[in-house]
C-alpha cells in the first residue's frame, strides 16, 4: 500500500503523523511511505532520518493526497486539505468531528474513509489512540495553568505549592479519566492541594488508592462543582463523551462568581468544551479572560511538546497502521471491531452514532456498508 504523510498545517501543530520508526516498520511490510518535507522538522526528525527508514520524500502536499491510498496525520485535515482527499481514500487520524459540522460535511462530500483516532477502541471501553494525547493533555493542563497563574499572565499571582508558612494553591479536576489522573499526578508534583470530581464511584476508589488518599476524591454533582469551582484557584475540565460533544458542566453563572485571577484550563475543548464559557484558543494567543478569570482552552495542547507527544501517539497508532495496510481497510475494519469503531464517514455516510447525533445527521451502520 502506498502510504502518505504530510506536514500538519494548524497554528502551532508541530506533530507528526508518522516516526522514522514507524516508516521503517511499515516498509519493513512491503509498503511504501510517502513524506512531506520537513514534516518531522518539529520533532528534530530530518528528511535524510526518513530517507534512511525508507521513505520518499517529496515537497508538495498535493502529490501526497493525489498519490496515497492512506493517509496518516495527526490533528483534523484543514479545509484546503479537505478539498484535496480523494473518493476512497482511507484517512486516519484525530478528527473531532462532533463540534465541526462543517469538517464532516467535507469528508462526507469527499466520499473518503476517514478513521478517527478518538474513537478506536480497546478493551474495557479503553481508548487507546486518545490515551497517549490525554496523558499529555493532562500534565501540560497543570503546567500551563500554573503559567496563567501568574500575575503578568492574568492571574491571582499564586504559586501552586506555596512556600512554607503560606497555604498551597487549591486545583479542582473535573473528570477522573485519563486527563484527570495526570493532571492530578501533575499537581500534586507541585504539591498544590488536589480535588477530582468524578460521577463513578469504582473509579474515585481507584483514584483514592492511587493516590494513597493524598487526593480528594468527590462524587461529581451540580451542586459539587459549583462548591469546589468557587474555592480554586486553578478548575481543569477533563470530561470525554467518545465521539459526541461534551456536557457544559462549568456554568457562566459559577465562572462569574470565582476568584479574580483564577484559573480554568478547559481539556476537553476539541470536543465542543466543558464550560459554558469556553471557546477554542491556539498556542499563539492561548488565553482570554471572561469575568476576571482566565481561560485557557487551546484545541491542540499536546502540540505543545510535539516530540514527546507524536512519540507516544506512535507507539499507540503504529499496529492499527500496520493492520490498515497490511490487510486493506475493508478486511481490517470488517475483522477489528475496536478499529472498526473508529469509523466516523464512510463514502458520504456518517458511521458513528455520537457524532451522527452531535451534528444532526442520520447515521449508517459501519458492518452494514462494509459488507454491502
Amino acid at each position: 500500500m502506498l502510504i502518505g504523510c504530510p506536514k500538519e498545517i494548524k497554528n502551532h501543530e508541530y506533530r507528526v503523523g508518522l516516526t522514522p520508526g514507524s516508516v521503517r516498520e511499515l516498509v519493513h511490510f512491503g509498503h511504501q511511505v510517502l513524506m512531506q518535507s520537513m514534516a518531522g522538522a518539529g520533532i528534530r526528525m530530518t528528511d535524510e532520518d526518513y530517507r534512511s527508514a525508507g521513505a520518499e520524500i517529496v515537497n508538495s502536499p498535493a502529490e501526497i493526497y493525489r498519490r496515497a491510498q492512506l493517509i496518516v496525520k495527526v490533528k483534523e485535515p484543514q479545509p484546503k486539505e479537505c478539498a484535496m482527499l480523494r473518493p476512497d481514500q482511507v484517512l486516519f487520524t484525530y478528527l473531532h468531528l462532533a463540534p465541526d459540522p462543517d469538517q464532516a460535511k467535507a469528508l462526507m462530500e469527499a466520499g473518503v474513509v476517514a478513521i478517527a483516532y478518538e474513537t478506536v477502541t480497546g478493551p474495557n471501553n479503553t481508548l487507546p489512540l486518545l490515551a497517549p494525547m490525554s496523558e499529555v493533555a493532562g500534565r501540560l493542563s497543570i503546567q500551563a495553568g500554573a503559567h496563567c497563574l501568574e500575575k503578568g499572565n492574568g492571574g491571582a499571582g499564586v504559586l501552586l505549592g506555596g512556600v512554607p508558612g503560606v497555604e498551597k494553591a487549591k486545583v479542582v479536576i473535573i473528570g477522573g479519566g485519563v486527563v484527570g489522573e495526570n493532571a492530578a499526578a501533575m499537581a500534586l508534583g507541585m504539591e498544590a492541594e488536589v480535588t477530582i470530581l468524578d460521577k463513578s464511584l469504582p473509579r474515585l476508589r481507584q483514584l483514592d488508592m492511587a493516590f494513597a488518599g493524598r487526593v480528594r476524591c468527590i462524587y461529581s454533582t451540580r451542586e459539587a462543582i459549583e462548591r469546589y469551582a468557587l474555592d480554586a484557584d486553578l478548575v481543569v475540565g477533563g470530561v470525554l463523551i467518545p465521539g459526541g460533544t461534551c456536557p457544559k458542566l462549568l456554568t457562566h453563572d459559577v465562572i462569574r462568581r470565582m476568584r479574580p485571577g483564577s484559573v480554568v484550563v478547559d481539556v476537553a475543548i476539541d470536543q465542543g468544551g466543558c464550560f459554558e464559557t469556553s471557546k477554542p484558543t491556539t498556542h499563539t494567543d492561548p488565553t482570554y479572560v471572561v469575568d476576571d478569570v482566565v481561560h485557557y482552552c487551546v484545541a491542540n495542547m499536546p502540540g505543545a511538546v510535539p516530540r514527546t507527544s507524536t512519540f507516544a501517539l506512535n507507539n499507540a497508532t503504529l499496529p492499527f497502521t500496520l493492520a490498515l495496510a497490511n490487510q486493506g481497510y475493508r478486511q481490517a475494519l470488517m475483522r477489528d471491531a475496536d478499529l472498526r469503531n473508529g469509523l466516523n464517514v464512510y463514502r458520504g455516510r456518517i458511521t458513528h452514532k455520537a457524532v451522527a447525533e452531535a451534528i444532526g445527521t442520520s447515521y449508517d451502520s459501519p458492518v452494514e456498508l462494509l459488507a454491502a
